[in-house]
């Protein structure tokens, strides 16, 4: 699993502009872990890899870390591509717009009045439920888009 995204952290800190060596000091390890790390030898730890975030100005670098070393983030944390902030406000806006535009808020408001979903409830409760998730994947898009793309 970790080999599809062994890359994330050489392409972060290339982004960046710097190069191993001053990645290495700036982070206070040594090159031969920043090697490690980009080779897919080794995983560098959240603490690490916090510290490359903030020296690399790139937060996506988390949510690909997180995704790519822990089963409970790939399950809690959609999977998605970095993108430009434009890019992300028109992918939110117009799920948004189409969620408005369906009417389910009132949807909602009339299977959830009683306080349980029933059988025939169901298909219309669990469309919903993917659209939100929908609406999820896109605003966290735009948490982590490229502000100068």
């Amino acid at each position: 699993m970790y080999d599809n995204y062994r890359n994330i952290y050489q392409a972060a800190r290339k982004t960046a502009g710097l190069t191993q060596e001053r990645a290495a000091e700036a982070l206070g390890i040594c090159v031969e872990s920043i090697r490690a790390y980009e080779q897919g030898q080794r995983v560098p730890s959240d603490e690490v890899v916090s510290r490359m975030v903030d020296l690399y100005d790139n937060r996506f670098l988390a949510v690909q870390h997180l995704r790519a070393n822990a089963e409970l983030a790939r399950r809690i944390i959609p999977e998605m591509a970095e993108m430009p902030l434009s890019e992300a406000i028109m992918q939110l806006l117009s799920q948004i717009y189409a969620f408005a535009d369906k009417h389910r808020d009132k949807d909602l408001l009339s299977i959830g009045a009683d306080g349980r979903i029933d059988n025939e409830e169901r298909p219309l409760y669990d469309k919903i439920l993917s659209e939100v998730e929908g609406l999820g994947k896109a605003a966290m898009a735009l948490r982590y888009a490229q502000e100068h793309a």
